[in-house]
Order: C-alpha cells, then sequence, then structure tokens
C-alpha cells in the first residue's frame, strides 16, 4: 500500500522531531551554586582583581613584542610574567562534549597560557554552556574586565559558537538596549548596568564594550533548528562591531555544524561594520564534536614547535593544511594552531593596551 504525500510529510516530521529530541538530551549544562557574598569576596580580593605594575625593563619588553610575531620564547620569558585576558569558552550542548573544551583550555595552559585565566574562580569549571543565558554571560565579560584590566575574549565550539555571536550581538545593542553586570562568584545579576572601565576609571554601560577577539567553530547545520536558536535566523554569520577580530571556523561534511553540510559560502562570517573577519576551512576528516580536544598536542615537542611557528593565511578564506608528517598523534592541530596564534597575540594587544593607558605606571612603583 503506498503512501500518500500528507503521510510522507508527517513522517518527514516525526524523523526530524525525534532527532531534535535526542539532539537536545543529555545537554551539558553546569548547576551553578553561588558562593556567600563574604567568600565572594574574598576569592575576588585573592583571585581575581589584578594589580599589574611592571618594572620598567618588563614594560619595555612587552611594548617591543610584536603581536604578529609571538614566539616561544616570548611567551616563557615575558608574557609569563604578565596577567592575561580571560578567555571565555562556551562549550556545544550534547553531553559529553564539554570534555573536548576542557580539553582545549588544557591545551592552552600547556602552551604557556595561564590557568588562572581561564579557570571560573567560584567553581573551578574552565568553560561556559551554550544554555547559559547570553546576557549573563556578557555581563560576567564586564565584571571581569573591571577587576582584571584586560578584555576577555571569547572561543565557541557548535551550539557554544552560536552562542558567541549571540553574546556579540547582546554587546553591539542589536537585541538589549541594556544588560546587566554578573557576579561569576555569587552567579547573581547586580543592578548595575553600568561598570568601571579600568583603563579611564569612568563608568560606562556594558552595552557598547568591544572584545578584543572571538571565535566560533562548526556552528550552524542542524543546531539552528533546536528552539534555543531560532533567533539566530538569519544573524549568525554576521558579526558586529562589538569585536575587533573574528575566526570561524567550518568543515564540509558537517551536518551538526555546517550550513549545506558545510560547503559553500553559507559557511562564511562576514562583517557588518569594521570587524576584521577570517574564515578557515578545516579538513573534512575532522570530527564535529572533537574539534576541541587538542590537550594531546602539547606532549610532543615536535608538535609545540610547529603551533608556535604557525601563521595563518591574510585571506577573507582561507584553507591550511599540514605538510610534515608527526610522530605523535596530531588530530585537530590546524584549528588549534589558529587558536594559538590569535589568543598569544591578541594576549599582547591587550597588554600593550593596558600599558598605553597608564604611561607613568612604573613612577608608581
Amino acid at each position: 500500500m503506498r503512501s500518500g504525500p500528507g503521510e510522507n510529510s508527517a513522517r518527514i516530521v516525526l524523523v526530524w522531531t525525534l532527532f531534535l529530541g535526542l539532539l537536545a538530551s543529555g545537554c551539558a549544562t553546569y548547576d551553578r551554586k553561588g558562593l556567600e557574598p563574604s567568600v565572594a569576596a574574598e576569592i575576588e580580593a585573592t583571585l581575581v582583581r589584578r594589580e599589574f605594575n611592571p618594572a620598567s625593563d618588563l614594560r619595555q619588553k612587552i611594548m617591543s613584542l610584536d603581536p604578529e610575531g609571538v614566539t616561544a620564547q616570548d611567551v616563557q620569558q615575558v608574557l609569563s610574567q604578565c596577567p592575561a585576558p580571560r578567555i571565555v569558552n562556551i562549550h556545544g550542548g550534547i553531553y559529553p562534549v564539554h570534555r573536548k573544551m576542557i580539553s582545549f583550555s588544557e591545551f592552552l595552559i600547556g602552551m604557556g597560557y595561564p590557568g588562572i585565566s581561564i579557570t571560573n574562580p567560584g567553581d573551578g569549571t574552565y568553560t561556559f554552556s551554550c544554555y547559559e543565558s547570553s546576557a549573563k554571560i556578557a555581563g560576567v565579560i564586564a565584571w571581569y574586565y573591571e577587576r582584571e584590566g584586560l578584555r576577555p575574549m571569547m572561543v565557541g565550539h557548535s551550539q557554544g559558537g552560536l552562542q558567541v555571536v549571540k553574546v556579540l550581538r547582546k554587546l553591539a545593542g542589536q537585541t538589549a538596549s541594556h544588560l546587566h553586570v554578573w557576579n561569576p562568584l555569587t552567579w547573581r545579576e547586580e543592578n548595575a548596568c553600568e561598570f568601571l572601565d579600568p583603563l579611564t576609571g569612568q563608568r560606562r554601560p556594558v552595552v557598547g564594550l568591544t572584545l578584543p577577539f572571538a571565535s566560533a567553530a562548526a556552528a550552524g547545520g542542524l543546531t539552528r533548528l533546536l528552539p534555543n536558536q531560532w533567533d539566530m535566523l538569519g544573524h549568525l554569520r554576521t558579526i558586529p562591531d562589538s569585536v575587533e577580530e573574528f575566526s570561524g571556523f567550518y568543515k564540509g561534511m558537517d551536518l551538526l555544524g555546517g550550513d549545506f553540510l558545510g560547503y559553500g559560502p553559507a559557511n562564511h562570517f562576514y562583517p557588518n561594520g569594521h570587524a576584521v573577519v577570517r574564515n578557515v576551512r578545516l579538513p573534512s576528516a575532522y570530527v564535529h564534536r572533537a574539534i576541541p580536544d587538542t590537550r594531546h598536542l602539547v606532549e610532543s615537542q615536535q608538535i609545540k614547535d610547529w603551533i608556535n611557528c604557525y601563521r595563518p593565511l591574510n585571506e577573507h578564506v582561507s584553507t591550511p593544511a599540514v605538510e610534515i608528517e608527526f610522530e605523535a598523534k596530531s588530530k585537530n592541530l590546524l584549528w588549534a594552531a589558529d587558536m594559538w596564534f590569535s589568543i598569544k597575540k591578541h594576549w599582547v594587544l591587550e597588554l600593550q593596551r593596558f600599558l598605553r593607558a597608564r604611561p607613568g605606571l612604573e613612577a608608581n612603583l
């Protein structure tokens, strides 16, 4: 007995409903439990607030660094003596994908990035969930910037990449006229919608804050159809001026995170203003859920040396390749190398920005 058009349509709807239900189940989320105010205040004073007063020689070394050519020696001898911008890692939605972003955090630490600038000091977690409010993440970013003096960066994977763009749209005032500051120690929204800019000493609204760098990897595809992502239809690929530089990564044969299976310009990000936007096509062999799984790379000095020497192509859309065989496992190498280049670049730029805003800082020592 043949099925009619109506029955076929109903079956298609049922299949998609079941698939999306499976995709949304087993979510990788956190049960955030805020600290008592007294404990939060102590942690804020000891682990969060940073008074960076470099001696004259260290200041000169920082200002002489080339952001586009940061070497392993620069990291070891100069940057290791400095604070680093807070990195807000946002993982995807399916359990246990958060472990892959934790692996990326451990990769960064292994390359020389300070763990204190990645770890949430209130609960010890390395990541945010893509299901946490974008307004809350934006408010947390403002809270950290006020206390640490360096503007945070964002890194998102899968649905976490969509969340990165949501936060950028919030900061740009495209979806919110005002945003509250959020305390990541108490996990409570504060009454203020303004924060103290650490470089100017003036209060300013959270809306309007511009970040130095943000990135999204494997964002799009079928995850666009999840109810929590419907507000991003037509907006994912447009990057506002709330970030100075943005890197978007995609791969072929990606049902979950690639539009049209990850092929074609539909996967490219574009600025709607002055942001510098790069697109990087990763090998189709990369596994969607595992792209941030990079901790293993720091176990090989040969691979670390290659990563430290990596320079991305200065193109709007690029397809990098590895033309060397390594003795150790090197999966996800291109994504890791490109991310490390951008992160250490903006680490230097943020330090230089901080020092330029305080030209007489060393005189206070």
